[in-house]
């Protein structure tokens, strides 16, 4: 991605004393969520500017048919390896799926809500033939959003899900979650060990803040309710993921992400149904195997608190 401004149109729903922005030309990611109090806007994710393409740029993207990394050129499925090509500029690995490099079209619009889908074969070479469509619906209290996938493809294969919304940093933002360990990585950063020792400011059950040494590491035994503080915006957000829908029954939340980079406007917290290169980890954790046919969907709810800066 050049980092060029491209033509790509805003699809706005206002309603519920809120505004969110849709650039379905642009991976299906938002340009932005935010609260309007006596015309002021207070945002929830860190808005795009509209002058990058750069889906890192935006506000939020989803994250399919995996999420971040994977490892080893591809991964062997039923005896047979499928190969994986990096794609994006800078990355040794492929990362965050292929729906956010692809051009989604509005499906359905309400007054509170919107649908878009996406209808995949091949992106990139890569072996995931399926259909996809996000859901976004404004509340009086906030949003939910789901991410929905059916497997096409002749071939079963893994999949998962995930969402990357960028956060607003201020100086004394936190998240707090309940979870029980992290994977600790090199440089790449894939992981390398998993421990339920936290590094000193990593652990996200005590409140941890949005400032300090880099973090961009999945999180395990998580139990899908994190909450988000800005004490001098005077808002908080909760999120909560709900079970992961299978073919097979529900399946609990148990993974998030950090990135937390040293410095910079925005931060994130990713719900996601797999840790960082899952293939290639023992048991292959939060992967579902979908046969053609067969769907997952994510759901997250999101709700926020706003009393205005103190």
């Amino acid at each position: 991605m050049s980092g060029l401004a491209i033509p790509a149109p805003v699809i706005r729903l206002e309603a519920a004393g809120q505004r969110l922005g849709l650039v379905p030309a642009l991976g299906g990611g938002v340009a932005e969520w935010c609260l309007v109090r006596e015309g002021v806007d207070h945002h929830l994710w860190r808005p795009w500017s509209g002058a990058s393409n750069d889906r890192y740029s935006l506000a939020s993207f989803a994250m399919l048919p995996w999420s971040n990394r994977i490892s080893g050129g591809g991964f062997e499925h039923r005896g047979r390896f499928e190969p994986m090509r990096p794609n994006r500029a800078g990355e040794p690995y492929p990362i965050h799926g292929d729906g956010w490099l692809q051009p989604w079209q509005v499906a359905r619009q309400e007054a509170r809500a919107i649908e878009i889908a996406l209808a995949s074969r091949g992106h990139g070479g890569n072996p995931y033939h399926y259909e996809a469509r996000q859901r976004f619906e404004l509340h009086d209290d906030g949003l939910e959003q789901s991410v929905s996938v059916v497997h096409l493809g002749e071939r079963p294969l893994p999949y998962g899900l995930g969402l990357h919304p960028w956060f607003p940093r201020s100086p004394g933002t936190t998240v707090q979650a309940r979870v029980s360990g992290v994977w600790l990585c090199g440089d790449d950063p894939i992981p390398t060990a998993h421990t339920t020792h936290f590094p000193p400011g990593w652990d996200l059950g005590a409140g941890a803040s949005m400032h300090g040494t880099l973090i961009d590491n999945g999180y395990s035994g998580w139990d899908g309710e994190a909450t988000l503080r800005w004490p001098e915006r005077g808002l908080v957000l909760r999120l909560t993921m709900m079970p992961l829908q299978t073919p097979r029954g529900p399946v609990p939340p148990a993974w998030c992400l950090i990135y937390r980079p040293p410095a910079g406007e925005a931060f994130c917290f990713e719900p996601i149904t797999q840790p960082i290169d899952a293939f290639h980890l023992e048991g292959r954790p939060g992967l579902v195997e979908l046969a053609r046919g067969e769907a997952l969907t994510l759901r997250v709810r999101w709700r926020f608190d706003f009393t205005g800066a103190s």
